[in-house]
């Protein structure tokens, strides 16, 4: 199924609690990351939710970040992971993107945590920035609902 064929994000119900997320993100297309970041506040504030922002200094440094904030003293119900890489001419876009899924991947796993991930892998900037406007299939917003569910499971389930 294709992004087109699919529902257009919405707020997911979660029980209990408004959830308190935080959002990671790699700002390296601005513009772009940006556009992620609306669509993920706006879902997130349609779920009665909220977030705080902490931008890192590349899309390798996501899953870092977040295992950081693990370590910390402040709570979150969940997190978002927002970035973007668009291949360039070389093998690095295929080592960061391999690199940053994984260890997306690997942390949540590992750590039991409620994640949605927004991470753009484009061949071109203009196909990020399909992705990551306001006007239809906005990943931010689709990682942002992800996030929720998992909350909203963990939850129901008792995880939490």
């Amino acid at each position: 199924m294709s992004t087109q064929d699919a529902e257009l994000p919405k707020a997911p119900r979660v029980r209990g609690a408004p959830p308190h997320l935080l959002i990671v993100r790699a700002p390296y297309y601005r513009d772009v990351v940006d556009g992620l970041t609306t669509g993920a506040q706006r879902i997130l504030a349609e779920a009665g939710g909220s977030a705080e922002v902490l931008d890192v200094a590349g899309a390798y440094e996501l899953p870092q970040a977040i295992r950081i904030a693990l370590r910390g003293q402040r709570k979150f119900d969940g997190f978002v992971a927002l970035g973007c890489i668009v291949k360039g001419e070389t093998d690095h876009y295929d080592f960061i993107c391999k690199a940053t899924m994984d260890g997306i991947m690997n942390v949540a796993l590992q750590f039991g945590i409620a994640l949605g991930t927004g991470l753009l892998t484009c061949d071109t900037i203009a196909q990020a920035e399909a992705r990551s406007s306001q006007d239809g299939h906005n990943k931010g917003a689709e990682a942002a609902a992800a996030a929720l569910l998992q909350i909203d499971a963990a939850r129901h389930l008792g995880a939490v």
